[in-house]
């Protein structure tokens, strides 16, 4: 662990996700057999979670569950969640945020665990804005994206500070020494892009990761796997995101269809079915669930809400990869070094 005066490795909000808490119990069955030195602080209903718990003993014997009163919604406003300080969700931040536990794993209320998580754990002070990062496929492997809507609007600054982070996170979750980076652009040619694009890439060129830093990348370049890290600001990067995805569900569906079409056709796909197989298992995406927002003062990752046991289980794979392997301490080592150049500008706040 990364502190060992910690409690607990992680909090676990067990109300939240569509399938709670029935899918979060059941990632941790799996995700108790993956790190088996872990201590998890389950927070949630008592009644409802002590006696499905009590039906998972890989889970129970690493759990300590903690009763809350209330849920927040899927659809709650997040200025309606902040006020619900006896949440599954705020209980589980409150853990973090007093160092009893080092992260937290929800698959809650998108906006409301970036609201809460911003309000009661914070920002680090090196960090004007924290970014929401994840990992997804490539031709060249796994690449990481951020930021993915977190902040919709961006100067050059939070780019640069995205870039450092994402540094850190392919570190950390690709197991990459020398990650390579690129800014999301309308184009490779270094006059493409705005102002506030072009003054982040020439901070970039001359910071501690200059060499990794492979100048502007353009939407292509994403499946590509042109670069290991892409930056981008929320705006840009969520839309990324939900074209990537839904592109993803077309081509299953069109295969689905073009199988299906004929009796030629079906026996085509026994033929090409374990070919099939393989890319059903490296494209599937539990594969990549648990997004994490960084440049907090702890860790937070948000699974996806209509995830099952084995997504969720990933989810908390990436949340031990943070704390295990010290994360917050390599982007506080990233600024430190940054900040040694003096070309990042000092935070308007």
């Amino acid at each position: 662990m990364a502190d060992v005066g910690l409690a607990f490795s992680l909090a676990i909000d067990a109300m939240g996700g569509d399938a709670a808490p029935e899918a979060v119990l059941d990632g941790l069955e799996l995700a108790a057999e993956r790190h088996p030195g872990a201590r998890f602080l389950l927070v949630g209903d008592e009644a409802r979670v002590g006696a499905a718990l009590a039906r998972r003993k890989r889970a129970a014997k690493v759990c300590s569950l903690r009763h809350a009163p209330e849920v927040i919604s899927g659809d709650l406003k997040p200025t309606v969640a902040l006020r619900m300080r006896g949440s599954s969700m705020r209980l589980a931040i409150d853990a973090v945020a007093s160092g009893e536990a080092a992260g937290v794993v929800s698959a809650g209320n998108t906006g409301a665990l970036m609201a809460l998580a911003k309000i009661v754990i914070k920002t680090m002070p090196e960090i004007d804005r924290p970014a929401l990062a994840a990992i997804g496929p490539s031709a060249r492997g796994d690449v990481v994206l951020l930021d993915l809507g977190a902040n919709v609007q961006c100067d050059a600054r939070n780019l640069v500070e995205f870039a450092i982070m994402g540094d850190a996170f392919a570190r950390v979750a690709l197991g990459l020494t020398m990650p390579s980076i690129g800014l999301l652009n309308v184009g490779s040619e270094e006059l493409k892009g705005d102002d506030r694009v072009r003054a982040a890439a020439e901070i970039l060129r001359d910071s501690h990761i200059g060499a990794q830093f492979r100048g502007f990348i353009e939407g292509h370049d994403i499946t590509a796997g042109t670069v290991d890290v892409v930056v981008t600001d929320g705006f840009t990067g969520n839309v990324a995101l939900k074209t990537g995805e839904g592109a993803l569900k077309l081509m299953r569906d069109l295969l689905r269809q073009v199988f299906t079409s004929s009796i030629p056709a079906r026996l085509g796909y026994l033929l090409a079915r374990p070919a099939l197989d393989r890319l059903r298992e490296w494209m599937d995406p539990r594969r990549y669930n648990g997004a994490i927002l960084l440049g907090l003062n702890g860790v937070v990752v948000k699974s996806h809400g209509g995830t099952d046991a084995l997504g969720f289980a990933h989810a908390v794979d990436v949340a031990m990869d943070m704390v295990t392997h010290g994360y917050n301490d390599r982007i506080k080592d990233g600024f430190e070094r940054l900040a040694g150049r003096n070309r990042l500008a000092p935070s308007p706040n």
